[in-house]
């Protein structure tokens, strides 16, 4: 079962969640506005139900309320950033900006980030720079989900990455992929749901497939394209943990660990667009890809083609304007968490409630 609620609304009760608990207004706002847009996009396993989570790591310590970033490289075109356990999402969008800065005054920014959180979607970054005329690539390493190929031992973070470009007059072209077969996170949403999981999705602790997503949780991931996934995560790890000065393997925890600091890195790349194309052609050529990616002959059933990001553009138009869909469990949770933090879940947010 599932409910509509007001997407603003919604935003703004993660937002007085996360005040109570010391983050800036400005800090709050964006950390919320991260997850409710990936529950608008249909990725709710990066949406509201994560925000327990950042609550419990903000009253352990475990991430710090008030993000003070230092700039401890700066060198021209690449910067390093510390983010010395500061929220994730704050800590990656002034990464993100910085890179930006970079390209305009050199044609491309390298931002290494060390010590930081879980951001939410990669997306929600990528786009970002995109939308400032760059090609946006972000990489992160996480918690230990799967083993390395043939191993029994889970060592290797789904490591997720995410590269983003302008879409001409179409909206941003976005890929976002975790190394696994699946997000962990849809794991929980599955979870989240009562519903079971694909036998594709997850092994036990045994290396058996299950469709328990309760034992998933506890066991290991699937790499995504067999050996390839793992060597690309592996990669990932390599670019986000041990080049930025960060944790990496097993040293990285997630964001359901209440009371661990993350120990998580971040590679962010700002190439503008028209250091590399200067002719101002790059909007006509990624029209033209779409419309004949688009164009090409469908496969029986399918009703159309849909290129990188698409799917997720149509889903916030509808739903900014419709209302987001959260499971009943997910909105319980945040009513009680909000009543764990003296913020009131306004009933008239569901005003268009759907069951």
């Amino acid at each position: 079962m599932t409910v509509t609620a007001d997407p603003g609304a919604l935003t703004q009760f993660g937002a007085n969640v996360l005040e109570s608990l010391g983050v800036p207004s400005d800090d709050a706002r964006l950390v919320s506005d991260s997850l409710v847009t990936a529950d608008l996009w249909g990725h709710p396993s990066h949406g509201m139900l994560r925000l327990p989570w950042y609550v419990a790591r903000l009253r352990s310590g475990a991430m710090q309320a008030v993000t003070r970033e230092e700039l401890v490289v700066d060198a021209g075109a690449v910067a390093v950033l510390d983010g010395h356990d500061g929220v994730g999402q704050v800590v990656t969008d002034r990464a993100c900006t910085v890179a930006v800065a970079r390209a305009e005054q050199h044609g491309v920014g390298v931002v290494a980030v060390r010590n930081s959180n879980h951001f939410g979607t990669a997306a929600y970054w990528t786009r970002r720079m995109a939308r400032a005329g760059c090609v946006g690539i972000l990489t992160t390493n996480g918690s230990p989900a799967m083993a390395p190929w043939g191993g029994t031992v889970k060592t290797v973070g789904a490591n997720p990455w995410s590269v983003a470009t302008p879409g001409g007059s179409n909206p941003p072209v976005v890929l976002d992929i975790a190394n696994t077969g699946v997000a962990r996170g849809k794991i929980y949403a599955a979870a989240e749901r009562g519903e079971q999981i694909p036998d594709t999705w997850a092994f036990d602790a045994d290396g058996v497939p299950t469709t328990d997503p309760h034992v998933a949780v506890h066991g290991l991931l699937a790499p995504m394209g067999g050996h390839k996934g793992y060597g690309i995560s592996f990669m990932m790890d390599v670019l986000s943990g041990v080049l930025t000065g960060s944790g990496y393997a097993t040293d990285v925890n997630g964001p359901y660990v209440p009371d661990q600091r993350s120990g998580c890195g971040h590679l962010v790349v700002a190439l503008r667009i028209d250091a590399v194309l200067p002719d101002g052609s790059f909007g006509d050529r990624i029209d033209d890809l779409i419309a004949s990616t688009k164009s090409v002959p469908r496969a029986t059933g399918v009703d159309e083609i849909f290129y990188p990001g698409e799917i997720e553009a149509r889903a916030e138009s509808t739903g900014r304007a419709a209302g987001v869909r959260l499971p009943e469990k997910t909105l319980a949770d945040l009513r009680d968490l909000g009543a764990g933090c003296g913020v009131d879940l306004d009933d008239s947010m569901l005003d268009r409630a759907a069951r």
